[in-house]
Parts: C-alpha cells; structure tokens; sequence
C-alpha cells in the first residue's frame, strides 16, 4: 500500500513538473522579486526586451557585450547605406566631378552621425558600448517562428529579441540615416546646383528613398541569414563589381589605372571592402595565421590586369576569324 502510494506521489510529482515546464524554444518565466538566494518567478511567457531565456527557461538580463564578428556584422549593416548613396551619387552626378565629391563626403558624415547616435542611445544610453546577449544559433533570429502550441489550437506568443539587440539596432540606424539625409542634403544640393539640372538634382535622394526600405525588408526578414554569410557576401561583390568596373572603364594596364585618380580611389575602396571580408570570415583568431591571407587582397586586380589583354573581345573574334 505504501508502495502504492509512493508511486502516486511520484507520478503527481511528474505532473506538476510537466504542467510547469516552459513549453517552445524562447518561452521563459521573468524573475519577479529575489530574496537573498531564492528568485520569484512568474508565468511562463515573453521575456521583457533586453532579456533572454537561460538553460532554465528563466528569462536573464543581457549583460554581455558583442564580440569581434557582432561588430563586424554591425559594421556590414552601417556600410550597406553607405556604399549604395555613394554609387547611386556618383551614377547621377555624371561629369560633374566637384558636385559628386561634396555629395560623397555628406553622406559619409550623415552615415557616421547616424552610427554614433544609435549607440548613444542604446541601452547603456549615453555611451558608445552597448550591452547584448550571445547569438547561439539561426533559429535565434527568428523566435517568432517557434512560438508553442500546447494544444494544437491556442499560441503562447514568446516572440522576443534573442539577439538583442542586433537585430533592431539595424532599424534604428537606417531611420537616423534616413532623417539626417531628408534634413542635411536637400540644403547641400540647393547650393551646389549649378552645375546639375533640374531633374538630376534630387536623383540620388530619390534612389535613397527606394533602397532604405528594400534594406529594411532585408533585415527583417534574413538577418539572420545575413549574421552568418555576409563575410561571403562581401568578397563575391567586391570581387564581381571591380572587374564590371574595370571592364566598363576599359582598364587593361598599370598604365590605364595610374590615368585618373578616381579608378585608383575605386581599387582601393575595392581593397579595404575585401580585406574587411577577409578579416570577417577569419575573425583574426589566430594573428600569425590571419594576418598573411590580408596579403591576397591584391590578387584578383593583379590578375585581371595580367589577363585583361589575352581576353580582348575584339582579339579574340579577329583570331578567330583569321583561324577560320
């Protein structure tokens, strides 16, 4: 009899430790009050903003701080704006080289304000770090897709920043860069505008106010996937624009390059975009190993250069037709 009752008490045992269980991936308990060593806690839900779940399911303060690669990440996410004001500034500009140069330089001092007020005010506010809790997997990014259903027709919704807060900062960032532009480059424009036309004038703003929600769309919905391959990202496009650039500007020797000092400009620029990937994908762990692949930034522009005249379209068709 008292066996009996020994395994009831351990099958109701089992049960309120089933029923109390914190069901889905992101569902956490918040700490209510704490009393020397014993924490109160209280239903199983969202965790507040800043907040993520432990081993637990006990939601716990972010206190960390992000690492190399987060920074890394974040630094892609503030060059995307812009690398984009610059091509669509120096696409609208024409000629007018003097104009494009002073554009340039305006949206380089609006990007790195607008990077410098979304870290003032993150939390801590007033102050250039910013604390945040460890990307552990993809899945982090995309808590509201693991929101449980316990009875296959009810939602406990947990959606909450997991990887906060690199996941909105992105949003605050682009809305700053967003107000400075509307606010600083229609007076720029108004006073260097003499040498563009009417039409041409706001072009490149216009171009701004298409990508800046295509970019927001983007982080909304493949952050994640962007947290994990932009390294790859970076190095394919820096890759394929300097050989369409160099094709477009038919550079084929040391000589066509040295000509003018913006395509010198645009290799370098090249450069540091492709040692960023480099330094991105290795995450410098292991200096005396990282740092010597820095010395294959050079390589595709060096051999582009080398091969660029045995792959004249034009020396390819008369041998061609000369073997005919």
């Amino acid at each position: 009899g008292s066996e009996r009752h020994g395994n009831a008490g351990c099958v109701l045992l089992a049960a309120v430790d089933i029923q109390t269980a914190c069901l889905g991936l992101y569902c956490g308990r918040t700490v209510l009050s704490v009393n020397g060593s014993v924490e109160t806690y209280g239903d199983c839900g969202v965790c507040p903003r800043g907040q993520r779940t432990d081993d637990n399911k006990i939601c716990r303060e972010c206190m960390g701080s992000p690492d190399r690669y987060d920074w890394l990440y974040l630094g892609f996410m503030a060059m995307l704006p812009l690398v984009l004001h610059w091509f669509f500034i120096e696409w609208y500009s024409g000629k007018k080289s003097s104009s494009a140069l002073l554009q340039h330089v305006t949206a380089l001092f609006e990007c790195s304000i607008a990077a410098i007020v979304t870290l003032l005010v993150s939390d801590p506010v007033s102050s250039l770090h910013i604390r945040s809790c460890k990307v552990k997997k993809l899945s982090d990014w995309y808590t509201m897709l693991y929101n449980p259903s316990p009875d296959y027709v009810t939602t406990v919704h947990c959606t909450h920043e997991a990887v906060y807060p690199l996941y909105t900062i992105v949003f605050i960032y682009y809305a700053f860069c967003l107000a400075l532009m509307m606010l600083l480059r229609p007076l720029l424009l108004k006073k260097i505008s003499c040498g563009l036309g009417k039409s041409d004038r706001f072009k490149s703003i216009y171009a701004a106010l298409y990508f800046f929600p295509i970019l927001t769309v983007l982080q909304a919905v493949g952050g994640g996937l962007l947290y994990y391959a932009f390294p790859y990202i970076i190095l394919v496009l820096s890759l394929v624009t300097l050989a369409v650039y160099m094709s477009a500007s038919e550079v084929e020797s040391f000589k066509d390059l040295l000509v003018r000092k913006k395509r010198l400009v645009v290799l370098f620029s090249h450069w540091l975009l492709h040692a960023y990937g480099i330094v991105s994908i290795s995450k410098l762990d292991k200096l005396e190993q990282d740092l010597p692949l820095l010395a294959l930034v050079p390589a595709p522009a060096l051999f582009y250069l080398l091969t660029a005249k045995y792959t004249e379209p034009s020396r390819i068709l008369s041998e061609g037709g000369n073997g005919h």
